[in-house]
């Protein structure tokens, strides 16, 4: 394909995001295939000669379209948000064509650079305390890593090198392997299996802690499993929470707050107070890919000291040695860049409250039906309500749902109950959507409930 040929045909693909975007309510959202569909549709090895643009294209809609679920449908209700937008798009084009490596500052000066000013600047979306920020020659600073899950694993491990340092500077006949054994790690006993993974990988012990009647890690059933712990000779040394958890006896702990999901939301000052007490972390994560309109992948993740992420991860071979030595990665800062400044703080404000509002707007018409009952406190777009009854009934309730395909959801388990999932994910979702979606849930938990009686 040459550059003239690409003109064509990227104007030609602009057209079919487009089209696909504008006509995405009319797709079914969760598609008819079985596992195992899509092999038989396409020749067992690559072609030797090449293909032609047009049959690429033609196969989208007749082998790819077919198993896709739509996550931008504005019936997709299940997960989580995963974020899109025009802007977004546009900067991942430039982002492909630009297609640098940024391990380091000379790899690409502008990579590593912007992604440094666009971590302040989210920063003080978030009005983060300044000892998480870059600017004025701060100790602190963000980096975007992949996912949640990642910036758990590279917190862990980042702290458990801290550790197994200072152990050694104090006690310098301990060998690595003897503190390992005896680093505890801990988490609620409600968090993301990532939080587990990343225990495993670490090698280290992992912990649940249990959690409130809120589903959020219990303050004093930390402080006496890490004096427990302490006392059995064990080593305290990481604390991973969704919620801000400030452990009485600190010293010597890192302590990770995980905001995957609602951390956007605190760019909205009546939602800030959820991040009270983030000055006690070591660091901060959340995904502006899951709710703040910048495309998968963008995990942004601060830490208060640099030096503990560069000094646990940093490998200094002779061909990448240079006089400014942070790191960036792939230049996914040229989507937070192009997101903020073409929707601007405002914008991006009121799509959260947007979102917050039609989940409220869902969780009205739940409790209106005496038949229903909601699970947890709705706090930002995620709804966890069931039928009062038994789980069985619920599972019953869900598979109808999703075999109609109108509209997609999934279930969780909070402690024993088995409790459906309702939360508002698409850009383009609307009190319609919302109304639409609340009767087809009725309707079926009728015919659910009919057949329990029979």
């Amino acid at each position: 394909m040459n550059t003239s040929e690409f003109r064509r045909r990227g104007k030609e693909m602009v057209d079919y995001v487009a089209n696909y975007m504008e006509g995405i309510e009319g797709r079914q959202v969760y598609p008819d295939v079985e596992p195992g569909y899509l092999r038989p549709l396409i020749p067992d090895s690559a072609p030797q000669e090449p293909d032609t643009f047009e049959d690429i294209i033609n196969d989208i809609e007749k082998i790819i379209m077919p198993g896709v679920t739509h996550w931008h449908s504005p019936y997709f209700f299940a997960y989580f948000p995963t974020a899109s937008s025009y802007p977004a798009m546009l900067a991942d084009m430039l982002c492909g064509a630009i297609g640098c490596i940024g391990f380091s500052w000379a790899a690409s000066p502008a990579c590593t650079e912007l992604e440094t000013v666009m971590m302040d600047w989210l920063g003080k979306m978030l009005e983060l305390p300044k000892a998480f920020l870059t600017e004025n020659a701060g100790e602190g600073g963000g980096v975007i890593q992949g996912s949640a899950s990642e910036a758990t694993l590279v917190a862990l491990l980042a702290a458990r090198t801290k550790a197994i340092h200072r152990l050694q500077a104090a006690s310098p006949e301990l060998t690595q392997a003897a503190i390992m054994e005896k680093l505890v790690a801990y988490s609620s006993d409600q968090a993301h299996s990532s939080v587990e993974r990343a225990g495993l990988i670490g090698g280290v012990k992992l912990k649940a802690i249990p959690s409130d009647g809120n589903f959020a890690m219990r303050a004093s059933a930390l402080q006496e499993a890490l004096e427990r712990d302490r006392a059995a000779g064990l080593i305290p040394f990481f604390v991973s929470s969704a919620a801000l958890v400030a452990p009485g006896n600190k010293e010597d702990m890192w302590l990770h707050v995980d905001a995957a999901y609602a951390g956007s939301a605190f760019i909205c000052p009546e939602f800030r107070h959820l991040l009270n007490g983030v000055e006690f972390a070591d660091s901060f994560n959340f995904n502006p890919h899951k709710w703040l309109l910048v495309n998968f992948d963008c995990s942004a993740m601060w830490v208060k000291k640099r030096s503990d992420l560069t000094g646990a991860f940093r490998l200094d071979p002779t061909y990448l040695k240079h006089s400014h030595q942070d790191s960036g990665k792939l230049f996914r800062s040229l989507k937070m860049w192009f997101v903020f400044r073409m929707y601007g703080v405002k914008g991006l404000q009121a799509y959260i409250r947007k979102h917050v509002q039609l989940s409220h707007e869902f969780e009205s018409l739940v409790l209106q039906d005496p038949r229903f009952e909601i699970c947890a406190e709705v706090t930002l777009g995620l709804v966890c309500f069931r039928l009062k009854g038994s789980n069985k009934v619920n599972e019953a309730l869900l598979q109808r749902i999703n075999s109609a395909k109108k509209i997609h959801l999934v279930p969780c388990h909070l402690r024993d109950k088995f409790v459906l999932r309702f939360a508002i994910c698409s850009r383009t979702v609307e009190s319609a959507h919302v109304q639409r979606a609340w009767e087809h849930i009725k309707e079926l938990a009728a015919d659910v409930l009919q057949a329990e009686r029979e």
